[in-house]
């Protein structure tokens, strides 16, 4: 990394890009294998205003504190923190309430939310295999910042944790998405046609709604 730029190359580049990522704020600068990087670095810092007016359109970060709102499965829960209470993350209605250590606070939110997203995803998961009669053979939650769910060919799914912040319309579309995987290892008509049949015509538009706002669950839990 240099002056906060990341370079990148990539086999098939042709010439320099700049780009910010707006999942993670990052600037990357991507060249050939064998485009020399100073004065690749010269160009990209004359372009430092578009850099800046890039990332101040990213999304506000949003960390998990004290009276913090999320919207988790479809209900607000407001954070609540008092330091005598036990450490364990504990949901009553509106509320995530929980005490401990401030500074490990964030960390024990997050673990909380996906343990949460593993365990309603994995029975949403089981709902849509056992309406298309296909075997999943794992769920698991991670966070990648490039996609939202991945099948692979031996039967495991994964999700981003993040889509227990979504709108439930938005998980259950890709949580079908990725089911139907498991008939159709393709994007092709017959596949969008098993992805409709479990979830009807939500899929089209769930799938706008990631790419307008997606970036926006990768600011959560982050404080800048």
């Amino acid at each position: 990394m240099n002056s906060g730029i990341i370079i990148v190359r990539h086999p098939r580049a042709r010439r320099a890009k700049l780009s910010v990522d707006p999942a993670t704020g990052e600037v990357r600068l991507t060249l050939s294998l064998r485009a020399p990087v100073a004065p690749a670095l010269r160009w990209a810092e004359e372009h430092r205003p578009w850099i800046d007016e890039q990332r101040a359109r990213l999304p506000v970060a949003k960390p998990f504190l004290p009276g913090t709102e999320l919207i988790v499965a479809g209900e607000v829960l407001m954070i609540i923190w008092e330091a005598a209470l036990p450490r364990r993350v504990v949901r009553t209605p509106g509320q995530l309430i929980c005490g401990g250590p401030l500074d490990t606070l964030s960390r024990r939110v997050t673990a909380w939310l996906r343990h949460e997203a593993l365990t309603l995803m994995s029975a949403e998961t089981a709902e849509f295999a056992n309406r298309l009669g296909v075997i999943v053979k794992g769920v698991a939650v991670g966070d990648p910042r490039g996609r939202w769910g991945s099948c692979s060919a031996s039967g495991t799914i994964r999700y981003s944790w993040r889509l227990i912040l979504a709108p439930g319309r938005v998980r259950r579309a890709t949580v079908a998405h990725e089911v139907a995987h498991r008939v159709e290892m393709n994007h092709g008509p017959q596949f969008h046609a098993l992805v409709e049949q479990l979830i009807g015509s939500d899929a089209a538009i769930s799938r706008a709604w990631l790419r307008r706002h997606g970036a926006e669950l990768h600011w959560f839990g982050r404080d800048s």
